[in-house]
């Protein structure tokens, strides 16, 4: 405000201006900031003038600090002048604040939520009294004396809190959130210290230098002035005097000396670190990728030290090399990997796909060549109201309105689209064709624009053609951008979420329906010694199980032992009382393990979930992965339950037949007529059943297989245990019999699931290892056609539809609400203005009427029926009249509020 408007303003007065005027110049000094920095803020201009307004400000501070950076910066810069640290959900705050208000120290409120304690308001209004020279205040019911030296600071992690207007009157709101700039920062360190350890000490040390040199200027400095102002008589008598003046300025000319060094050695030094900038500015990138989506659903939360853990983590496992370039970019695609898999582990499978092409979007905007406007377009289409200002070929009659509208509202954009829509008149046939190809996005348009486009710009053109098509095209542009490995998201592998667990930081499963981890946990506890009910303790929360489930806590904690506690959003009221013991837990036993289990909520704690290792318990979407998460959790061990040679083959066979079912789920009413919550335990079950029977006509020596046996205990007993509708019970009776049979076996004719797009087929051998199953699913296609699942190709363009629509809620809400609207308008402006022209089109007669008067309307009816009653369909009408009329008058009087709000 003050260096784009202010100073300009100033100078076209004209009115004489100091020249690189800077206001933060004013209110600190550079050995302040050097110092600040020292103590872990950041050297951004952001965090500067947060820290002026932190020390300076008339009021006192409430942080916005969700990575808990201000907290840190607080307590090393305070800490040496007796700083107190409490929350509010503390009882003895008020004892701790009293002495620190009366002694002139600092404190500091921390996890502070929207709402503070009424008791403090004398305190935030500085209700000061003086009393015989004494300065005085009340607290409670008490009255202290106060101390000018105290400062007070509240912080929060609420990335986005609301607020009173009357607790921000009382106090200053200064926002820590982390910017870019910050960011690449301290990423930078971390790279540096990771690869030239050596370089970066030398680098701290030159920075530690620097701040106490200056700081010991400025104390000459100061010491100069005052001898001078305490100076009597005349000063050049005063040899004392002259002698103390000399050698003030012997050492200050060292120490500028030895600044001036430092600050030539700090660029060389620099100069070696910015090497190392790409892989801060990519870390940087993807952190903001996966904390943005906490707006989505709040537990995605996540905080910097569970990111700058996974950050540093990559650089270890990154590979070695002896070129600096091919090393950077090891060490980027390792922090791209490894950053993805952690951050999807934590995603419910509709948000992982969106995650992606978020990601991609930004990596392709950090080189500099990303076209937004193509982004926007492609997420919102046209949103305007006014109709189209040129028909539709009448040829194109198979093209939907809403597409039509879209190609027009494209065509304004640039030429190359104008010249898409301008060809698309042109050859209606042939985009008839393109149209009707089954999967159009991997096909070129017709024409020779596939060239010209850019990858952004296509999915804009199948927005407007085959907007069901777009789900897949997203698919597509992401692997392009960034590989394969991005649409694959990992499975869940209990052994590697143990081995990125940690004593102090729990495990949180976000259920999905259906979804039990306990026995995944349990088996993974067994295999490394947390044996039941010994080493290995869960809990079912629920009423009063609170006081149960903390001794069971205390007693895992110092003894090593592992703890779950389920479903905890049962019991929301007690996670505070368990967010508090995890802030107080200090030095736990290295073996003991935290594992909570919840579906998602909005009441859950904000700090548990920013220091938890979440883990969404879904099964993927896709043949090929659901297939590989079902396989994952396989191994020899579990193969070798029966000896007949038929059952490997037949686990496979099971491991498809868990794998169709549950994708058909994702058609709707198409797949099932009833949402069934088939899970792992149905697949589990029905394998150890299978192996029993095996089991037996192998010791039995029967030649042939119990086929109806094996049927019914899977298909009536295990899936169709759950399915209540005749039709889904006749169709999973199908699928046993397409499945399950001795065709399975013959050489002669080789059987298929499938020969849709491709042949899915048993693996050749019957004694297949698991690796060589699992390489051989690594085969099937990550997309496959319904026809897969026996269903026909079109059921699946109204999932591909669902799931597109949603796509684009989710990429809208991650946009960033300010900046520039491509229209030269500032965002407030372009509300405005599309408020007003939505007002002018409801049709409305007066605020207090709406579109009809009912009245009327009733009279006008009776007269056409002479004078009769109205007929119970015209009563209809006059209902449905009156329900829009409550319609039009909502939406007239709420955006006329909405324009009296930007107004102010």
């Amino acid at each position: 405000l003050i260096e784009n408007t202010f100073i300009d303003d100033l100078k076209r007065r004209p009115i004489p201006v100091t020249s690189n005027l800077k206001v933060d110049n004013m209110l600190t000094t550079d050995s302040e900031v050097q110092r600040w920095n020292a103590d872990g803020l950041p050297a951004d201009k952001h965090s500067v003038q947060n820290g002026i307004l932190t020390t300076s400000g008339n009021r006192f501070p409430l942080c916005i600090d969700p990575q808990q950076q201000a907290v840190s910066w607080i307590k090393n810069t305070f800490g040496e002048e007796k700083l107190t640290v409490k929350s509010l959900n503390e009882n003895d705050f008020i004892k701790h604040l009293e002495l620190a208000i009366q002694f002139g120290k600092p404190f500091l409120f921390e996890n502070v939520g929207e709402d503070i304690d009424p008791v403090l308001d004398p305190i935030l209004n500085k209700e000061i009294s003086t009393e015989n020279g004494n300065k005085t205040v009340a607290l409670g019911d008490k009255v202290i004396d106060w101390d000018d030296n105290f400062c007070l600071f509240f912080c929060t992690k609420l990335s986005n809190p609301s607020y009173s207007p009357e607790l921000m009157g009382k106090v200053t709101l200064v926002n820590y959130c982390l910017t870019r700039e910050g960011l690449n920062d301290q990423l930078l360190n971390r790279v540096v210290c990771h690869e030239k350890p050596e370089l970066e000490e030398q680098f701290s040390q030159i920075v530690d230098n620097m701040a106490s040199n200056t700081n010991l200027l400025v104390a000459i400095e100061n010491s100069l002035l005052r001898e001078l102002s305490s100076a009597q008589g005349n000063i050049l008598d005063n040899e004392d005097l002259i002698s103390t003046l000399e050698q003030a300025k012997k050492k200050a000319t060292e120490i500028k000396r030895k600044i001036s060094e430092a600050q030539t050695a700090k660029e060389e030094i620099n100069k070696a670190r910015s090497l190392y900038k790409p892989v801060s500015r990519r870390g940087s990138t993807l952190y903001f990728a996966s904390s943005g989506f906490s707006i989505i659903d709040p537990m995605y939360e996540m905080s910097l030290e569970s990111f700058l853990k996974q950050f540093v983590g990559a650089l270890d496992q990154a590979d070695e090399d002896d070129s600096l370039e091919v090393r950077l970019q090891n060490l980027i695609d390792s922090c791209m990997q490894l950053v993805y898999d952690f951050t999807c582990t934590g995603l419910f499978e509709r948000h992982k796909l969106a995650f992606s092409f978020h990601l991609a979007c930004m990596v392709i905007d950090e080189s500099g060549c990303f076209d937004s406007s193509a982004l926007s377009a492609f997420i919102k289409g046209d949103t305007s109201l006014d109709p189209i200002n040129e028909e539709k070929p009448h040829l194109a009659s198979w093209m939907s309105d809403a597409g039509w509208k879209d190609m027009l509202f494209f065509s304004q954009l640039n030429d190359l689209f104008l010249n898409v829509k301008n060809d698309f008149v042109k050859r209606v046939a042939d985009f008839k064709t393109w149209y009707d190809l089954e999967a159009p996005e991997e096909t070129d348009l017709p024409g020779n624009f596939c060239a010209k486009l850019s990858s952004m710009q296509k999915l804009c053109i199948i927005r407007a053609i085959r907007p069901d098509r777009s789900y897949n095209a997203v698919k597509l542009f992401v692997a392009k951008e960034l590989g394969e490995s991005f649409i694959q998201p990992p499975m869940i592998d209990y052994r590697r979420i143990y081995r990125q667990s940690s004593p102090q930081n729990p495990t949180l499963f976000i259920l999905s329906p259906g979804a039990d981890p306990q026995l995944d946990i349990q088996n993974l506890g067994e295999e490394l010694g947390f044996t039941s009910p010994n080493r290995f303790q869960f809990v079912s929360l629920g009423q009063g199980q609170g006081h149960v489930a903390m001794e069971v806590l205390e007693a895992g904690r110092t003894r090593g032992n592992w703890v779950l506690f389920q479903n905890c959003h049962l019991l929301i009221s007690w996670l505070k009382d368990l967010d508090k013991v995890l802030e107080e837990m200090k030095n736990p036993h290295k073996d003991f393990r935290l594992w909570l289990t919840t579906e998602p909520t909005n009441q859950f704690p904000l700090s548990i979930l920013q220091k938890s290792f979440k883990v969404v318990t879904e099964p993927p979407d896709g043949l090929k992965l659901n297939m590989r998460s079902t396989l994952s959790k396989i191994d020899e061990d579990l193969l070798e339950e029966s000896q007949h040679q038929s059952f490997r083959p037949l686990v496979y066979a099971l491991t498809f037949l868990h794998a169709v079912i549950q994708e058909r789920r994702k058609y709707g009413k198409i797949g099932w007529n009833v949402m069934y919550d088939f899970n792992e335990s149905d697949f589990s079950i029905s394998r150890k059943l299978m192996a029993l029977y095996l089991t037996k006509a192998w010791e039995d020596g029967d030649e042939s297989m119990p086929w109806g046996s094996l049927k019914y205990l899977v298909g009536d007993a295990m899936y169709g245990g759950r399915v209540s509708d005749d039709m889904d019970r006749r169709v999973l009776s199908t699928y046993l019999n397409e499945y399950f049979g001795d065709f399975l076996f013959d050489t002669n004719n080789k059987f298929f699931f499938s020969r849709d797009g491709f042949d899915y087929s048993l693996p050749v051998s019957r004694i297949n290892t698991v690796e060589e199953i699992r390489q051989y699913v690594e085969t099937f296609p990550l997309t496959n056609s319904p026809a897969v699942f026996g269903l026909h190709p079109n059921a699946e363009i109204g999932y591909f539809m669902s799931f597109t629509n949603d796509l684009w809620h989710t990429l809208i809400s991650l946009q960033p609400r300010t900046g520039d609207t491509g229209s030269g308008l500032s965002r407030e402006e372009q509300i405005y203005n599309t408020a007003t022209d939505l007002l002018s089109k409801i049709p409305i007669i007066k605020s207090d009427i709406g579109s009809f008067d009912v009245g009327a309307v009733r009279n006008e009816l009776m007269a056409k029926n002479g004078g009769e009653q109205p007929t119970p369909c015209q009563v209809v009408l006059l209902q449905e009249i009156e329900l829009w009329n409550a319609l039009c008058k909502r939406m007239s009087s709420s955006l006329i509020l909405l324009k009296k709000a930007l107004d102010g």
